[in-house]
């Protein structure tokens, strides 16, 4: 145990003091903190200047073409330095829209928008049209595509003797959340910044399960090819037993994860509280994390700990890594549906699939939504049994393949290797 623990600090050390791990722990919060900090400087811009967009409107109908003009005119008040000129003309034959099209080709117009049929009634269509829109230009065009559907409804609404801001008046009702306590008069309002919150807390944890598995656990690989190629690996098992390096390697990594884990969470939380999100995280959520990432570690360790004794460089691992990956990426992909619904069927057959058990489970618990303690009792034994099982099998394939160079053993040596004593 004494020679497992030696080992383990060496790799916790070894890793934890070089620049490139300290640079990458902060590197995440460093690029957060800095949208945060510069967004306003990072949005775009509406005291800029900007060269007036040409328009060129054809209407059927005056009264609609008088509608545009009030609308379009309005706009240009508002925003008096990225203003629309219009061209409205009464719609005629198909030479007026031809000769706009050339214009727009000529680059005499930015924009032509034709207007058929009977848009005051319920049909018609804006058709508009462009010629190599500028992408400067691209946030103009879609003002020009809102201001047209306002002039239409506008009119619409006039046909119909109806007062559009009197409705919209009626239509308009505030609502407030308010999040209760613990105490009688215990409330707190809820903005949606904060329902947002509560809603990526479940991903929060299971990302953060995925970073401390599958972004240490890459140290695992490098770390063994490393030893193997510089024949460090011969010196060291001169001291320890394969299963006492292998060990040692994995309780190490599996520290250097949990720090990171515990960097991240706590910034996290920190920058919410920061904010002013209330985000309410129980102990035994904690407790379930710890023992969920512990277990995914080491069976995705040791699965790594085998394909790196058995090959000499990075590049070979990759091929080997990518079944085992794909499975630890399906519940990242499909984190919105598992968090609609956690009790739901392929929330449950993922969570006895021991790869993706520990996030998936950790999602679910996360996720607010009452789990039967039996599914969660369940699924740890279901991992347990598959660490003691991938642990074994890594093992014995450590024991041999980590002496072995040049050419990588093929399925049937390594087959063998199980089969021994």
């Amino acid at each position: 145990m004494r020679k497992i623990y030696k080992v383990a600090q060496r790799e916790f050390v070894e890793t934890v003091k070089t620049r490139t791990f300290l640079l990458g722990l902060l590197f995440i919060p460093l690029i957060i903190g800095s949208i945060v900090l510069f967004g306003p400087w990072l949005a775009p811009r509406s005291d800029v200047p900007r060269a007036p967009v040409r328009v060129r409107v054809t209407s059927p109908s005056k009264a609609l073409s008088a509608e545009i003009k009030a609308v379009f005119d309005e706009y240009n008040l508002a925003h008096p330095l990225s203003s629309l000129t219009l061209d409205v003309v009464d719609a005629g034959s198909g030479a007026v829209e031809e000769k706009a099209k050339e214009d727009l080709r000529k680059g005499r117009l930015d924009a032509y928008a034709a207007l058929e049929g009977n848009l005051e009634g319920e049909e018609g269509t804006i058709r508009l049209f462009t010629y190599k829109a500028k992408p400067s230009q691209l946030d103009a065009l879609g003002t020009v595509e809102r201001l047209l559907r306002e002039a239409v409804i506008d009119r619409r609404y006039e046909t119909r003797g109806l007062d559009r801001k009197m409705l919209e008046s009626i239509s308009n009702v505030s609502i407030q959340w308010a999040e209760l306590g613990e105490a009688q008069d215990q409330e707190r309002t809820q903005d949606k910044g904060q329902q947002m919150a509560r809603m990526m807390v479940p991903f929060a944890f299971m990302y953060l399960i995925f970073i401390g598995i599958v972004g240490m656990g890459q140290h695992m690989v490098s770390s063994i090819i490393e030893e193997k190629n510089s024949r460090i690996i011969e010196v060291l098992l001169s001291a320890v037993s394969p299963f006492e390096l292998m060990t040692g390697k994995i309780a190490g990594l599996a520290a250097v994860g949990l720090t990171v884990m515990a960097f991240y969470g706590v910034a996290g939380y920190a920058a919410a509280r920061w904010k002013g999100l209330q985000i309410d995280i129980g102990a035994d959520l904690l407790v379930y994390g710890l023992i969920y990432y512990i277990l995914g570690f080491i069976l995705f360790s040791a699965i790594l700990a085998g394909v790196g004794s058995v090959c000499n460089t990075i590049k070979e691992t990759q091929s080997l890594m990518m079944p085992v990956m794909l499975v630890f990426i399906i519940p990242m992909i499909a984190w919105p549906r598992l968090a609609q619904e956690p009790n739901g069927e392929l929330a449950r057959v993922l969570s006895y699939v021991p790869p993706a058990t520990p996030m998936v489970m950790i999602l679910r618990l996360s996720s607010g939504t009452a789990i039967w303690t039996g599914e969660v009792v369940v699924s740890l034994l279901v991992l347990m049994a598959g660490v003691l099982a991938t642990v074994w099998a890594a093992a014995k394939v450590f024991r041999t393949g980590i002496l072995l160079y040049g050419k990588r053993p093929g399925p049937r040596e390594i087959l063998r290797w199980l089969r021994e004593k």
